[in-house]
């Protein structure tokens, strides 16, 4: 079946390049049925154009990779690697004639050390599989995208994820001690260290950390562990507008206390959740702020940041009683924005972060980005480190709705460089941004960052057309 599909093709540039691939891959790795194809031209961001792939690669072993890219670099073909396509920038999103390199087939967990605390690991490996298999030896591993159900490993180095827990814990980068990557030419260069210190060379890991699949294929990675903690309790309190719940994080992050979790949800946003799982969620708040802890008595420091809340102006706090309200109050939190996509049919999710002592004036700037374009726009926002998700919500069927859902975008990401913020905190700048990223890193910044690519992908080959 596979070489009907390629011999369904017959283009001129497609034939060679398959014959080639198969010398060193099993035909059912290849995929070119362009039903099948079209499906892996795109992730999940919206206003990002996604070409046609020549073909799709489903590699299973290092060998495999190494393998795709000397075959692209001889012929010259763009490679564009993939993993769940759960990000929300463009970044995965095919170009006409290349190949996708989707790496979810390499899904094993190579080794977990409870002693070096440790774990290595194949990029296709999904995040949530890798935190309870950890959580077998006593160990945690703490980036939790929202998306942590689905989405890999080698995608969360691709873009340098966050999650929930990073106001404590910190974001992926954090945790990524060494790399194997397969170079543009096919040779294998291993980066970083298994040992719980090293400062030899310059630090590469950190380098490929965060640069979208445009300098190398991660092939495996080794992730540092922490001992897992205890059970979480979660608070819920309400505020009667955005500034108030703002002004409630800086009193928590002034007086020293370190949450495992600080997020908030404004009004649109716990409607949104309400509507489509009926949660309960209290819709006469303006802002909803979701505070844990996961130390010995979380009980004792929510009832401190409790009455923080309530010196800030929270007109109520409830805290959870037990392990399965807590849940339920994440649970309520991670679909914020699946909730928020149903609201209208289709949303821009922003990225921006800023100072926490910057969040007020964000969150109300957004408000009136809302009025200004006559649209629904939610904000959630991991409150704890700043930053923010303002999403937007356009029936994109409607051109008119659509450009000034576009134009509020921008306008998001404007406000954020101005209070001194960044256009992405953890979802990666992809296609929809690249045009925001030389404006906050200036032309020098941007010169170098393109020298260094230069260096890793001189044929310009990896990820075309993303970042810059």
């Amino acid at each position: 079946m596979i070489m009907s599909r390629i011999e369904a093709l017959r283009d001129e540039d497609t034939v060679p390049l398959v014959g080639r691939l198969l010398d060193g891959l099993p035909r059912e790795a290849v995929l070119t049925d362009p039903d099948i194809t079209a499906s892996y031209a795109h992730d999940m961001a919206s206003f990002c154009p996604a070409g046609i792939p020549a073909v799709v690669v489903l590699p299973r072993t290092v060998e495999h990779v190494q393998h795709v890219m000397r075959t692209a670099t001889e012929l010259d073909v763009p490679v564009v690697p993939q993993g769940a396509r759960t990000g929300l920038s463009g970044a995965a999103n095919a170009t006409d004639g290349c190949i996708v390199l989707s790496l979810t087939r390499m899904d094993r967990i190579l080794e977990i050390s409870p002693v070096d605390r440790i774990a290595v690991v194949e990029p296709g490996v999904v995040n949530a599989t890798l935190s309870r298999a950890v959580g077998e030896h006593g160990l945690y591993y703490p980036p939790d995208p929202s998306s942590w159900e689905t989405c890999t490993i080698g995608g969360n180095i691709g873009t340098a994820s966050g999650g929930l827990c990073c106001v404590k814990y910190g974001v992926t980068a954090e945790y990524v001690l060494g790399l194997d990557v397969v170079l543009a030419d096919g040779r294998l260069m291993s980066t970083g260290r298994r040992t719980a210190k090293g400062v030899a060379g310059y630090d590469l890991t950190r380098l490929f950390v965060g640069s979208e699949g445009s300098l190398g294929i991660v092939v495996r990675a080794v992730l540092a562990l922490r001992p897992k903690p205890p059970g979480q309790l979660v608070l819920a309190a309400e505020f009667a507008s955005g500034a108030a719940a703002c002004d409630a994080v800086c009193r928590i992050m002034e007086g020293g206390h370190v949450p495992s979790l600080l997020e908030l949800m404004d009004r649109t946003t716990v409607k949104a959740v309400n509507d489509m799982a009926r949660m309960g969620l209290p819709e006469s708040t303006e802002a909803l702020l979701l505070a844990a802890f996961d130390t010995t008595d979380p009980a004792a420091d929510l009832a401190a940041l409790g009455a923080l809340c309530e010196a800030a102006g929270a007109t109520q706090v409830v805290p959870a009683e037990d392990a399965a309200e807590s849940e339920l109050l994440l649970q309520a939190r991670r679909m914020s924005l699946v909730a928020l996509e149903a609201v209208k049919g289709t949303t821009m999710i922003d990225d921006v972060c800023v100072p926490r002592s910057r969040l007020g004036e964000l969150i109300d700037g957004v408000e009136r980005i809302s009025e200004k374009y006559r649209l629904t726009i939610g904000v959630v926002a991991h409150a704890g480190d700043g930053n923010t998700h303002p999403t937007v919500c356009f029936d994109a069927s409607d051109p008119e709705e659509s450009r000034r859902a576009r134009e509020s975008f921008d306008e998001i990401m404007a406000l954020g460089l101005e209070l001194g913020g960044t256009i992405t905190g953890e979802h990666g700048v992809g296609v929809l941004k690249k045009e925001w990223l030389a404006r906050e890193i200036g032309p020098v910044g941007l010169e170098m960052q393109r020298a260094v690519k230069q260096v890793f992908d001189p044929r310009g080959i990896l990820n075309p057309g993303k970042l810059f």
